[in-house]
Formats: structure tokens, C-alpha cells, sequence
């Protein structure tokens, strides 16, 4: 090859490299490029798997945290939310019996009793009271178990248990007592409670421990309850509750208390919940028993029961409270068992029921969102069969008037005045006018 040729091939090598080179480095360039964009397509992916575990995550402390935090209104025990309630109250009573004394330990004292009011005295009698024994203490338990739910509840006071009554000399101190403490599973609940046969709802807003207690069915005592759901607003309630058969002699009208019953009280209502109140329909059946050990005497009570609550007025400040109660032997469930349920004769071997009929009926009338009254009234009439006592309770009414303010939330201070009468079979009466003060705290 000559120098020439050399020299034009050299060039020839020069120039393809010259025009291969960068293409070469555009191709290395590019292999680059596409590099990095596949690693950064898995570092987004990477980082959207991140992101999703940290929202699981923060998911999960959520729930966790949820878990463990106390009720806005109580506090956690393990699993289960408590919660603590009641009220203090303290009541000034001045009384006036125009036909008798009643004694400092009777509960008639204490709150308007009915058959407490003296009936054929020959003189009158005044008295002032001033009590915290109403004071009420609650504890309310909620529990989630597996879908499910479980609640229990304990209610105490100080008023409810008979003679333990303090001295109010000294320490005025009193007895805690039970007033109701059951345990709910769903629809089931187990335990002391309001009675079936009782509509709670229709129990006005009053200074006294009950309100227009001759008027109302009133009873607490251990029973099985269950509770169905028909529609909206609507619920039927079926319960065997505990017996016991209140029974007088043709001799004496004070109360037995036989305790010698063989089957469960059964009672079942039915209520109705709407935007303008509740409405209430119960019904009761027992079978009486008395066993004095030398006879054994039975015989068949029942009972009806209708009640409501009606909402109206501004904010539904207003409401009109009423219930109606008729049977036979149901003595005991109406107006702390003014009347008894039967009369039993040992000597004849006769158990003979007795009639009742019950009403009461309240207006509140809510002046302004801090001042409120209510007027109520109440009446009971027992029909007994011809072997009562002539010194039974016949008849008993009575009327009240309130006016409630809270001054601030809480805090509920009362003033009632209440005229209430009893009859006897034999034509005897006895009266009562009683003012009262109340204070009560909340929460």
C-alpha cells in the first residue's frame, strides 16, 4: 500500500469514528435515562406501598388509642366504661295534720305517704323536717362483648330503707340502701328494677320523693324481662316479676306480708315512643297466696295500666303527665300499697280480693329555660269485699303546686306546697297541708 493510500484510509478511519462516536454516547445516554426512570417508577412504587402501611398503621393506633380512651363522661375500667351519678338533695318539709300526730320515724315524715295522714283525731298536729336522705348515688357499666352488648346498673339512696332511720339529735346519719341493680345481655335484662307495670315516665317533677303517690303504680323488686323491638318506636316488654301477697284481717288493717306465693307475678307492656311523647299500655296477673299454717287460701288478681307523656310548647318545655290504673289484688303496685290486695279470713278459709282504681295526671309548664311548674293531682279508690276492717283506707287524693329554677345547669332549687286527704271505710277522714323546699344538686 502506498503512503498515499495509507494516508486516505487513516482519514477514512477518522472520519467514521468521528461519526460514530456520538452515537454511541446518545445509546449510553439513553440506556442511562431509561435506568433512572425504571428505578424511580419502583421507588414511587415503593413509597405508595409506604404511604399505605402508614395509613394502616396510623389506622390501627387509631383504633387502639379509641380502645383504651375514657367515655367523654366516665372512665375506663379494662373493657368496660363506667360511669358515676346521682344527685344531692336536701328537702325542708312543714307539715300540718288536723286530725292526729304522726311519729318522727314514719316514713310519712319523710315524703307524702297517704295512709300516714291520721284520720278521726281530736286534735292538730304540726312538724318541720329537714332531710338529705334522697340523696342518690348510680354507677352505670357498658361492656362490648363479641358484637354484643352487656350493661349493669347499681342505684342507691338513703331514704329507701325502713328503720334505720338516724338520730337527729346528734348525726343524722342514715342506712345506704338498694334501689335497683340489674344486668342487661341485648333484650334481656336480669335483676331489681322499676316493675313492668310501671311507666316511670309519667312521675312529675316534684320536690317529694314520689309526687302524687296515691295516683301512681310504684314498684321496685327483682324480676326476668325481656324486650322485642316491633317497629319504630314501638316495644313490647314481657316479665316475671317477684310475688308477694299484702293481705289485712277482718280484725286489723295493718299489712302482712304472707310471702307464701308459688308463682312468678307476670306482667307485660307496651310502649310507644313518637315525636309529640310516649304512650304506656300494661297489663298484670298474679296469682295470691296466703299459708297461716292451718289453712291454705288462693286467689287470682289482675291488673291494667295506661300512661303517657305529652310533649307541646316552645323547645317542648311543656308536657302533660297522666295514668290510669284498674284491677283486683293488685294492691301492693298502686300508691306504695295504700290498699292490700285481699282480705283474708282464716276463720271462714275466705281470700277475698280487693278492688282499685288509680289516676293521676300533672301539667310543667316551662316559663323560660331555667323556671318551670308543674300542678298535679292524684286519687285512689279501694272497693273491699264485706269482711274488710271498718278502719281501712277508703279513699285518698291530693293536690300540689311547684315552681322549679336553675339558676345555673345542675343545679334544680324547689318550692311545693301539697293538700292531700285519706278516707276509712268508716266515714273518718284526716287532711294534710304540707310546704315544702327543696335543693338539688346534679350530676
Amino acid at each position: 500500500m502506498t503512503a498515499r493510500s495509507r494516508s486516505g484510509l487513516c482519514v477514512g478511519v477518522a472520519l467514521i469514528a468521528i461519526a460514530v462516536g456520538p452515537a454511541r454516547a446518545e445509546g449510553r445516554i439513553e440506556a442511562r435515562m431509561s435506568a433512572i426512570e425504571s428505578r424511580m417508577a419502583a421507588l414511587a412504587g415503593e413509597l405508595e406501598a409506604s404511604r399505605a402501611e402508614n395509613a394502616a398503621l396510623r389506622a390501627r393506633l387509631a383504633e387502639s388509642r379509641a380502645a383504651v380512651a375514657p367515655p367523654a363522661d366516665g372512665f375506663k375500667v379494662g373493657g368496660t366504661a363506667v360511669k358515676i351519678g346521682g344527685f344531692l338533695k336536701t328537702v325542708a318539709t312543714f307539715s300540718r295534720w288536723d286530725d292526729g300526730d304522726v311519729a318522727g320515724t314514719s316514713p310519712g315524715r319523710d315524703f307524702y305517704l297517704p295512709q300516714a295522714i291520721p284520720a278521726g283525731g281530736t286534735r292538730e298536729s304540726t312538724d318541720s323536717d329537714f332531710s338529705a336522705k334522697q340523696t342518690r348515688l348510680w354507677l352505670n357499666l357498658s361492656t362490648d362483648v363479641s358484637g354484643h352488648t352487656l350493661k349493669g346498673y347499681l342505684e342507691t339512696d338513703f331514704q329507701t330503707s325502713p328503720g334505720t332511720q338516724g338520730s337527729e339529735r346528734t348525726t343524722n346519719g342514715y342506712n345506704l340502701a338498694l334501689r335497683r341493680a340489674w344486668v342487661q345481655f341485648d333484650n334481656l335484662l336480669v335483676g331489681q328494677d322499676w316493675s313492668t307495670f310501671q311507666y316511670v315516665g309519667a312521675l312529675p317533677e316534684t320536690t317529694d320523693f314520689v309526687g302524687p303517690t296515691e295516683g301512681t303504680v310504684f314498684v321496685r323488686q327483682p324480676l326476668v324481662r325481656y324486650t322485642a323491638k316491633l317497629g319504630p318506636g314501638l316495644a313490647l316488654s314481657v316479665a316475671a316479676e317477684n310475688a308477694e301477697s299484702a293481705t289485712i284481717t277482718p280484725a286489723s288493717p295493718a299489712l302482712a306480708e304472707n310471702d307464701d306465693d308459688r308463682l312468678p307475678d307476670l306482667a307485660a307492656r307496651l310502649a310507644y315512643t313518637a315525636p309529640f311523647g310516649e304512650l304506656s299500655l300494661a297489663g298484670l296477673f298474679r296469682k295470691l297466696s296466703v299459708d297461716d299454717g292451718s289453712a291454705s287460701e288462693t286467689a287470682t288478681g289482675w291488673g291494667v295500666s295506661g300512661a303517657g307523656k305529652i310533649v307541646f310548647g316552645p323547645d317542648k318545655r311543656h308536657d302533660l303527665r297522666f295514668m290510669a290504673t284498674y284491677g283486683e289484688g293488685i294492691g301492693r303496685y298502686v300508691g306504695l300499697n295504700f290498699a292490700p290486695d285481699a282480705v283474708y279470713d282464716g276463720l271462714a278459709g275466705t281470700l277475698d280480693t280487693v278492688r282499685t282504681f288509680a289516676a293521676l295526671a300533672a301539667l310543667k309548664i316551662g316559663w323560660t329555660p331555667s323556671l318551670r311548674s308543674t300542678v298535679m293531682a292524684g286519687y285512689q279508690n279501694a272497693a273491699y269485699p264485706s269482711t274488710a276492717p271498718l278502719t281501712a283506707s277508703d279513699k285518698a287524693w291530693s293536690v300540689a303546686g311547684n315552681l322549679f329554677w336553675s339558676p345555673v345547669r345542675s343545679l334544680d332549687l324547689g318550692v311545693e306546697y301539697r293538700h292531700g286527704e285519706r278516707k276509712l271505710l268508716n266515714g273518718l277522714a284526716g287532711q294534710l297541708d304540707r310546704l315544702e323546699f327543696a335543693a338539688k344538686y346534679n350530676f
